[in-house]
Protein backbone atom coordinates (compact mmCIF):
# COMPACT_ATOMS: atom_id res chain seq x y z
CA UNK A 1 0.00 0.00 0.00
CA UNK A 2 3.03 2.30 0.00
CA UNK A 3 2.30 3.56 -3.51
CA UNK A 4 -0.90 5.27 -2.32
CA UNK A 5 -1.01 8.86 -1.13
CA UNK A 6 -0.44 9.90 2.40
CA UNK A 7 -4.04 11.00 2.73
CA UNK A 8 -5.18 7.47 2.12
CA UNK A 9 -2.78 6.17 4.77
CA UNK A 10 -4.19 8.56 7.36
CA UNK A 11 -7.80 7.79 6.41
CA UNK A 12 -8.31 4.50 4.53
CA UNK A 13 -12.02 5.26 3.99
CA UNK A 14 -11.40 8.61 2.26
CA UNK A 15 -10.56 7.20 -1.19
CA UNK A 16 -13.83 5.24 -1.60
CA UNK A 17 -15.80 8.30 -0.49
CA UNK A 18 -14.08 10.51 -3.05
CA UNK A 19 -14.72 7.90 -5.72
CA UNK A 20 -18.41 7.72 -4.91
CA UNK A 21 -18.67 11.51 -4.95
CA UNK A 22 -17.02 11.67 -8.38
CA UNK A 23 -19.30 9.01 -9.80
CA UNK A 24 -22.35 10.83 -8.45
CA UNK A 25 -21.16 14.07 -10.05
CA UNK A 26 -20.68 12.36 -13.43
CA UNK A 27 -24.17 10.84 -13.29
CA UNK A 28 -25.63 14.24 -12.34
CA UNK A 29 -23.88 16.04 -15.21
CA UNK A 30 -24.87 13.36 -17.72
CA UNK A 31 -28.53 13.39 -16.66
CA UNK A 32 -28.70 17.18 -17.12
CA UNK A 33 -27.66 17.07 -20.76
CA UNK A 34 -30.28 17.91 -23.37
CA UNK A 35 -31.41 14.88 -25.38
CA UNK A 36 -29.79 14.69 -28.79
CA UNK A 37 -31.91 16.21 -31.56
CA UNK A 38 -33.21 13.65 -34.07
CA UNK A 39 -31.47 13.51 -37.40
CA UNK A 40 -33.12 15.73 -40.04
CA UNK A 41 -35.20 13.91 -42.63
CA UNK A 42 -37.47 14.68 -45.56
CA UNK A 43 -37.57 17.48 -48.05
CA UNK A 44 -39.18 20.88 -48.35
CA UNK A 45 -40.25 22.69 -51.51
CA UNK A 46 -39.08 26.25 -50.90
CA UNK A 47 -41.94 27.57 -53.02
CA UNK A 48 -43.94 27.26 -49.79
CA UNK A 49 -41.75 29.96 -48.21
CA UNK A 50 -41.31 32.10 -51.33
CA UNK A 51 -42.30 35.37 -49.64
CA UNK A 52 -40.03 34.75 -46.64
CA UNK A 53 -37.20 33.80 -48.99
CA UNK A 54 -37.42 37.22 -50.63
CA UNK A 55 -36.48 39.03 -47.42
CA UNK A 56 -34.03 36.86 -45.50
CA UNK A 57 -33.23 33.65 -47.39
CA UNK A 58 -30.27 32.62 -45.26
CA UNK A 59 -32.20 32.78 -42.00
CA UNK A 60 -35.15 30.97 -43.57
CA UNK A 61 -32.89 28.14 -44.76
CA UNK A 62 -31.36 27.83 -41.29
CA UNK A 63 -34.86 27.67 -39.81
CA UNK A 64 -35.88 24.97 -42.30
CA UNK A 65 -33.00 22.82 -41.12
CA UNK A 66 -33.79 23.51 -37.46
CA UNK A 67 -37.38 22.36 -37.98
CA UNK A 68 -35.94 19.03 -39.11
CA UNK A 69 -35.82 19.00 -42.90
CA UNK A 70 -32.80 17.41 -44.56
CA UNK A 71 -33.03 18.52 -48.18
CA UNK A 72 -34.69 21.14 -50.34
CA UNK A 73 -36.21 21.89 -53.70
CA UNK A 74 -35.58 25.44 -54.85
CA UNK A 75 -37.94 27.69 -56.79
CA UNK A 76 -35.95 30.91 -56.77
CA UNK A 77 -33.49 30.79 -59.65
CA UNK A 78 -33.24 34.04 -61.62
CA UNK A 79 -30.50 35.78 -63.57
CA UNK A 80 -27.98 33.08 -62.75
CA UNK A 81 -28.51 33.23 -59.00
CA UNK A 82 -30.47 31.30 -56.38
CA UNK A 83 -32.28 33.70 -54.05
CA UNK A 84 -29.66 36.28 -54.94
CA UNK A 85 -26.71 33.95 -54.32
CA UNK A 86 -24.27 32.81 -56.99
CA UNK A 87 -24.31 29.01 -57.48
CA UNK A 88 -21.08 28.43 -55.54
CA UNK A 89 -22.23 30.69 -52.69
CA UNK A 90 -25.64 29.01 -52.55
CA UNK A 91 -24.02 25.57 -52.41
CA UNK A 92 -21.62 26.72 -49.67
CA UNK A 93 -24.42 28.16 -47.58
CA UNK A 94 -26.58 25.05 -47.89
CA UNK A 95 -23.58 22.99 -46.80
CA UNK A 96 -23.03 25.29 -43.81
CA UNK A 97 -26.58 24.85 -42.50
CA UNK A 98 -26.80 21.13 -43.31
CA UNK A 99 -29.33 21.19 -46.16
CA UNK A 100 -28.88 19.12 -49.31
CA UNK A 101 -29.92 20.50 -52.71
CA UNK A 102 -31.90 17.77 -54.49
CA UNK A 103 -34.39 19.34 -56.88
CA UNK A 104 -34.96 22.63 -58.68
CA UNK A 105 -38.15 23.95 -60.29
CA UNK A 106 -37.42 25.73 -63.55
CA UNK A 107 -40.59 27.22 -65.03
CA UNK A 108 -38.65 29.77 -67.08
CA UNK A 109 -36.37 27.40 -68.95
CA UNK A 110 -35.98 27.90 -72.71
CA UNK A 111 -33.71 26.43 -75.35
CA UNK A 112 -31.73 29.67 -75.21
CA UNK A 113 -31.03 29.64 -71.46
CA UNK A 114 -31.01 25.89 -70.87
CA UNK A 115 -27.23 25.37 -71.10
CA UNK A 116 -26.46 28.03 -68.47
CA UNK A 117 -29.34 26.95 -66.25
CA UNK A 118 -28.22 23.34 -66.28
CA UNK A 119 -24.60 24.29 -65.60
CA UNK A 120 -25.68 26.38 -62.60
CA UNK A 121 -27.84 23.56 -61.24
CA UNK A 122 -24.97 21.12 -61.58
CA UNK A 123 -22.61 23.50 -59.78
CA UNK A 124 -24.95 23.69 -56.79
CA UNK A 125 -25.22 19.91 -56.70
CA UNK A 126 -28.84 19.30 -57.66
CA UNK A 127 -29.92 15.86 -58.87
CA UNK A 128 -33.19 16.81 -60.56
CA UNK A 129 -34.44 19.63 -62.73
CA UNK A 130 -38.24 19.83 -62.60
CA UNK A 131 -40.41 21.43 -65.27
CA UNK A 132 -43.40 22.55 -63.17
CA UNK A 133 -45.66 23.78 -65.99
CA UNK A 134 -45.72 23.46 -69.77
CA UNK A 135 -42.69 25.58 -70.66
CA UNK A 136 -41.80 28.27 -73.15
CA UNK A 137 -45.08 30.17 -73.14
CA UNK A 138 -47.42 27.19 -73.50
CA UNK A 139 -48.89 27.33 -69.98
CA UNK A 140 -52.23 29.13 -69.57
CA UNK A 141 -54.00 30.45 -66.51
CA UNK A 142 -57.42 32.09 -66.31
CA UNK A 143 -57.44 34.34 -63.21
CA UNK A 144 -61.23 34.66 -63.29
CA UNK A 145 -61.79 30.93 -62.86
CA UNK A 146 -58.31 30.09 -61.55
CA UNK A 147 -58.15 27.41 -64.23
CA UNK A 148 -54.83 26.12 -65.53
CA UNK A 149 -54.20 24.63 -68.94
CA UNK A 150 -51.88 24.64 -71.94
CA UNK A 151 -51.64 25.85 -75.50
CA UNK A 152 -50.56 23.57 -78.29
CA UNK A 153 -50.62 19.81 -78.53
CA UNK A 154 -49.51 17.35 -75.89
CA UNK A 155 -47.39 15.74 -78.62
CA UNK A 156 -45.45 18.99 -78.91
CA UNK A 157 -45.03 19.11 -75.13
CA UNK A 158 -43.69 15.55 -75.11
CA UNK A 159 -41.10 16.40 -77.76
CA UNK A 160 -40.04 19.51 -75.84
CA UNK A 161 -39.61 17.51 -72.64
CA UNK A 162 -37.59 14.84 -74.43
CA UNK A 163 -35.33 17.54 -75.87
CA UNK A 164 -34.82 19.16 -72.48
CA UNK A 165 -34.37 15.73 -70.94
CA UNK A 166 -31.59 14.93 -73.40
CA UNK A 167 -29.82 18.19 -72.54
CA UNK A 168 -30.28 17.52 -68.83
CA UNK A 169 -28.85 14.03 -69.05
CA UNK A 170 -25.82 15.35 -70.91
CA UNK A 171 -25.30 17.83 -68.07
CA UNK A 172 -25.51 15.08 -65.44
CA UNK A 173 -29.04 15.89 -64.27
CA UNK A 174 -32.38 14.09 -64.41
CA UNK A 175 -35.50 15.81 -65.74
CA UNK A 176 -38.93 15.45 -64.16
CA UNK A 177 -42.29 16.91 -65.14
CA UNK A 178 -44.57 18.14 -62.34
CA UNK A 179 -48.35 17.88 -62.67
CA UNK A 180 -51.24 20.06 -61.64
CA UNK A 181 -54.84 18.94 -62.12
CA UNK A 182 -55.42 19.78 -65.78
CA UNK A 183 -52.99 17.12 -67.03
CA UNK A 184 -55.38 14.45 -65.77
CA UNK A 185 -58.33 15.82 -67.77
CA UNK A 186 -58.96 14.74 -71.34
CA UNK A 187 -58.32 17.48 -73.89
CA UNK A 188 -60.51 18.34 -76.88
CA UNK A 189 -59.22 15.27 -78.74
CA UNK A 190 -59.94 12.93 -75.82
CA UNK A 191 -56.29 12.57 -74.83
CA UNK A 192 -55.32 12.69 -71.15
CA UNK A 193 -52.08 14.74 -71.22
CA UNK A 194 -50.31 13.05 -68.31
CA UNK A 195 -51.04 9.58 -69.67
CA UNK A 196 -49.74 10.65 -73.07
CA UNK A 197 -46.53 12.01 -71.57
CA UNK A 198 -46.00 8.86 -69.54
CA UNK A 199 -46.48 6.71 -72.62
CA UNK A 200 -44.55 8.78 -75.16
CA UNK A 201 -41.69 10.50 -73.33
CA UNK A 202 -38.47 8.49 -73.24
CA UNK A 203 -38.13 7.15 -69.67
CA UNK A 204 -34.35 7.46 -69.94
CA UNK A 205 -34.82 11.20 -70.43
CA UNK A 206 -38.08 12.20 -68.73
CA UNK A 207 -39.77 11.03 -65.55
CA UNK A 208 -42.26 12.63 -63.20
CA UNK A 209 -42.81 14.45 -59.94
CA UNK A 210 -46.29 13.56 -58.76
CA UNK A 211 -48.10 16.24 -56.79
CA UNK A 212 -50.36 14.19 -54.55
CA UNK A 213 -52.71 17.10 -53.84
CA UNK A 214 -53.29 18.00 -57.49
CA UNK A 215 -53.78 14.38 -58.46
CA UNK A 216 -56.39 14.03 -55.71
CA UNK A 217 -57.97 17.32 -56.75
CA UNK A 218 -58.35 15.93 -60.28
CA UNK A 219 -60.22 12.93 -58.90
CA UNK A 220 -57.58 10.28 -59.57
CA UNK A 221 -55.95 7.82 -57.20
CA UNK A 222 -52.14 8.12 -57.19
CA UNK A 223 -51.85 4.42 -56.37
CA UNK A 224 -53.58 3.54 -59.66
CA UNK A 225 -50.97 5.55 -61.54
CA UNK A 226 -48.16 3.76 -59.72
CA UNK A 227 -49.61 0.42 -60.80
CA UNK A 228 -50.13 1.54 -64.41
CA UNK A 229 -46.79 3.31 -64.78
CA UNK A 230 -44.43 1.74 -62.23
CA UNK A 231 -41.12 3.39 -61.51
CA UNK A 232 -41.90 6.68 -63.26
CA UNK A 233 -42.66 8.92 -60.25
CA UNK A 234 -39.21 9.69 -58.87
CA UNK A 235 -40.37 12.38 -56.45
CA UNK A 236 -43.59 13.55 -54.83
CA UNK A 237 -45.05 16.80 -53.59
CA UNK A 238 -46.76 16.09 -50.29
CA UNK A 239 -49.53 18.39 -49.08
CA UNK A 240 -53.02 17.77 -47.75
CA UNK A 241 -56.52 18.88 -48.72
CA UNK A 242 -58.96 20.42 -46.24
CA UNK A 243 -62.74 20.01 -46.27
CA UNK A 244 -63.09 23.00 -48.58
CA UNK A 245 -60.66 21.48 -51.09
CA UNK A 246 -57.88 23.93 -50.16
CA UNK A 247 -54.20 23.27 -49.50
CA UNK A 248 -53.55 22.14 -45.94
CA UNK A 249 -50.65 20.97 -43.78
CA UNK A 250 -49.94 17.26 -44.01
CA UNK A 251 -52.03 15.20 -41.64
CA UNK A 252 -54.78 17.79 -41.19
CA UNK A 253 -56.86 16.91 -44.26
CA UNK A 254 -58.43 14.04 -46.15
CA UNK A 255 -55.62 12.54 -48.26
CA UNK A 256 -54.74 8.97 -47.28
CA UNK A 257 -50.96 9.28 -47.20
CA UNK A 258 -50.52 5.91 -45.47
CA UNK A 259 -52.08 4.09 -48.41
CA UNK A 260 -50.05 6.10 -50.93
CA UNK A 261 -46.78 5.71 -49.01
CA UNK A 262 -47.21 1.94 -48.91
CA UNK A 263 -46.71 1.92 -52.70
CA UNK A 264 -43.61 4.15 -52.80
CA UNK A 265 -41.41 1.39 -54.23
CA UNK A 266 -43.81 0.69 -57.06
CA UNK A 267 -43.99 4.41 -57.74
CA UNK A 268 -40.21 4.64 -57.95
CA UNK A 269 -40.17 7.46 -55.38
CA UNK A 270 -36.66 8.51 -54.38
CA UNK A 271 -37.45 11.83 -52.70
CA UNK A 272 -40.48 13.71 -51.45
CA UNK A 273 -41.03 17.38 -50.68
CA UNK A 274 -43.54 18.91 -48.31
CA UNK A 275 -45.23 21.79 -50.10
CA UNK A 276 -48.13 24.10 -49.44
CA UNK A 277 -48.88 26.56 -52.22
CA UNK A 278 -50.97 28.82 -49.97
CA UNK A 279 -51.95 28.96 -46.31
CA UNK A 280 -55.28 30.11 -44.95
CA UNK A 281 -56.99 31.54 -41.87
CA UNK A 282 -53.95 33.52 -40.81
CA UNK A 283 -51.57 30.58 -40.61
CA UNK A 284 -47.97 31.46 -41.48
CA UNK A 285 -46.18 29.21 -44.00
CA UNK A 286 -43.40 28.53 -41.49
CA UNK A 287 -45.96 27.25 -38.99
CA UNK A 288 -47.56 25.08 -41.67
CA UNK A 289 -44.29 23.34 -42.50
CA UNK A 290 -43.70 22.61 -38.80
CA UNK A 291 -47.07 20.88 -38.60
CA UNK A 292 -46.35 18.96 -41.79
CA UNK A 293 -42.94 17.80 -40.60
CA UNK A 294 -44.41 16.34 -37.42
CA UNK A 295 -47.04 14.60 -39.53
CA UNK A 296 -44.66 13.02 -42.02
CA UNK A 297 -42.76 11.58 -39.06
CA UNK A 298 -45.89 10.00 -37.59
CA UNK A 299 -47.00 8.75 -41.02
CA UNK A 300 -43.77 6.86 -41.60
CA UNK A 301 -42.06 9.02 -44.21
CA UNK A 302 -38.29 8.68 -43.94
Amino acid sequence: MKYLSGSFKTNPMKFPSILLFALAAIVSITSCKEPAAPDPFGGLALYTLREDMKTNPKQVLADVHDIGYAYIEDAGYANGTFYGMEPAAFKAYLDSVGLRPVSSHQSGITYENAAQTLADLKEVGFTYIVIPIPPMGTFTFDPATRTMGMKGSVDSLAMTLDSLGKMSKAAGLQLLYHNHDFEFKADSTGVVPLNYLLEHCDPDLVNFQLDLYWATKAGVNPVDYFAQYPGRFKSWHVKDMDEQGRFAPVGTGSIDFTKILAEKDQAGMQYYFVEQDMTFDGQAPMEAIKISHKAIDSLGFE
